[in-house]
């Protein structure tokens, strides 16, 4: 049974900006990833929305992300693999496949210590060998965008089939309580076969890899408003005191804040104005500030509501263990530095 708290309606003053159809299509969906791998399937389109109609993809990121954070976590990395197969396409012709119907996708592009993913070009095309840290569903995924080393100083991405000879998926520890669906563990790649997505390089210096971040952003933002409107519909079911409205006001102006940022992302993505140093600077600021309201949000939501509904409402529990998971892809202070820095070194 659905959990009792009214703010896990499909709509609320929080959710006006939402498609209320995607957010109760990723509710009723909840954490069946086989479900959430088929929405992401349909929605594939929605891929070609970004640089175009910007805006259509990033609501429709945050209303999965208001309906279920394990279903947006499936298909945002989804869409964003189409994106960089579709702008490698265009950049670079003839590089990387083209996705087959029905194909799910992922994109790998962390890196860690210890762990290196090494390219060698052969006379029968490029072969891939080493691990790969943090690729999450990769058991359940039928293809990737991966990123590699191809000599000292330089990485570039490619497409690989993971369901073929030479891929294996690490069976390592994940005692996650948030996104505990979503396995995320390592992948070990012995002379696999793979498509070069764009030339050395491309993919970090691509526009897109800025957008992907802000699409990113967007999800954390739809959680945060079902996380608040919870407070605004417990507010308006009983007579709210001053505190409970302190509360509900601070929840208001960060989530209003950030809506702003991500409407005035789509805006500039749209118009040309988000490559290179630009584009990289739009997502650090539409990035800080999703983050820091989703984590103003749980802290108002959890001083407003007490523990009952993290220990009674499985929903609001979930969602909220889920987007304190999520949201540490934003890397806090160190993020928060490069930012600076990013203010510092560029134009007037």
């Amino acid at each position: 049974m659905r959990g009792s708290l009214a703010g896990t309606r499909d709509t609320g003053a929080f959710l006006d900006w939402s498609d209320s159809s995607l957010v109760r299509a990723a509710r009723d969906i909840g954490p069946d990833l086989d479900a959430a791998l088929e929405l992401a399937v349909t929605l594939g389109p929605l891929a070609d929305e970004l640089g175009d109609r910007t805006w259509t993809w990033l609501r429709a990121l945050g209303s999965l992300g208001a309906g279920d954070l394990t279903v947006a976590r499936v298909v945002e990395p989804h869409l964003d693999a189409l994106a960089i197969l579709a702008q490698a396409a265009t950049d670079d012709p003839g590089s990387g496949p083209t996705p087959g119907p029905g194909t799910t996708w992922g994109v790998y592009a962390a890196h860690a210590p210890g762990a290196r993913l090494e390219a060698v070009a052969t006379a029968d095309g490029w072969r891939l060998s080493g691990r790969k840290p943090w690729c999450s569903l990769a058991d359940r995924l039928d293809h990737a965008v991966v990123t590699a080393h191809v000599d000292a100083d330089r990485r570039q991405a490619f497409a690989v089939d993971l369901r073929q000879p030479g891929v294996v998926v690490e069976d390592g520890p994940w005692v996650a309580r948030g996104l505990a669906d979503v396995r995320s563990t390592a992948l070990v790649l012995e002379d696999v076969p793979a498509l070069p997505v764009g030339p050395p390089q491309w993919y970090l210096e691509r526009a897109g890899f800025a957008w992907g971040g802000i699409g990113v952003a967007a999800v954390w933002f739809g959680a945060a408003c079902a996380v608040g409107q919870a407070v605004l519909d417990t507010a308006r079911s009983r007579t709210p005191d001053q505190v409970a409205l302190v509360h509900l006001g601070r929840i208001d102006g960060a989530l209003r804040a950030t809506l702003l940022w991500l409407r005035e992302a789509a805006v500039l993505v749209d118009a040309g104005r988000a490559t290179g140093s630009e584009g990289q600077l739009l997502a650090a600021r539409v990035r800080a500030s999703a983050a820091a309201t989703a984590e103003l949000v749980l802290g108002e939501t959890g001083r407003a509501l007490g523990p009952g509904p993290l220990t009674s409402d499985e929903e609001h529990a979930r969602r909220v263990a889920d987007l304190t998971v999520y949201v540490r892809q934003h890397h806090g202070d160190r993020d928060l530095a490069v930012l600076g820095a990013q203010l510092v070194e560029g134009d007037e």
